[in-house]
């Protein structure tokens, strides 16, 4: 099966080369871009009706921490019949065991944002023997370098990713280091974001493929 893997579109969707024969594709989140939820209602629900008439099977979006209007309630998921919307659970989609969350370190005081007591237990839900893992943010250390000057991932996520050894790990949310992957163990960690820190199209997300 082959996999696009973006996020982190903040309204530029439209700028991405949709690739050619894909069986599903992921965002990690960020498809609103504004704080208030009223606002963000907006361009998610513009980005998620792109998303649920793109031509791939399946889809799935995981939120992150500028679709505050999602968890607000105010958008109707029910519309976007199309799409997997996952928050913190398992999906298993044409053989592929998939578990997504949207909860990340608090980060200016955005959607989903936990404290790591919060987020130490919430992890402790992420089941082994799973194929994708798809968070929001990164763990710490790994593609997670917030402009140069401090990591920005989250420490007690990079303990579970390293105890339950997904096949791959796909994040955003750190634009910096968009498009970019590192192999650690048994598990690829992938850096989805298609959008540079100034909001930029910088990349047309990342392609893998897993044989079942």
């Amino acid at each position: 099966m082959k996999i696009w893997l973006i996020s982190d579109t903040h309204g530029k969707h439209e700028e991405l080369v949709i690739p050619d024969n894909i069986d599903m594709v992921i965002s990690a989140g960020d498809g609103g871009t504004y704080k208030n939820p009223y606002q963000c209602k907006i361009d998610l629900d513009t980005f998620l009706g792109w998303f649920n008439n793109l031509p791939i099977k399946h889809k799935v979006y995981v939120p992150g921490n500028h679709d505050t209007a999602m968890e607000a309630g105010l958008i109707d998921e029910e519309i976007y019949q199309d799409v997997h919307i996952v928050k913190h659970e398992f999906i298993y989609i044409g053989g592929v065991k998939i578990f997504g969350s949207p909860y990340t370190p608090a980060f200016f005081d955005w959607a989903y944002n936990s404290t790591e007591k919060e987020l130490v237990e919430l992890w402790e839900d992420i089941p082994y023997d799973i194929d994708i893992l798809v968070t929001h943010g990164p763990p710490f250390g790994i593609l997670d370098m917030c402009q140069n000057v401090f990591k920005a991932g989250c420490k007690s996520l990079l303990k579970k990713v390293l105890e339950v050894k997904p096949k791959y790990h796909v994040f955003g949310h750190i634009h910096e280091d968009g498009g970019k992957e590192e192999q650690h163990g048994d598990t690829k960690f992938i850096n989805a974001s298609v959008l540079n820190l100034k909001y930029d199209h910088h990349n047309d997300g990342q392609i893998i493929e897993i044989i079942k």
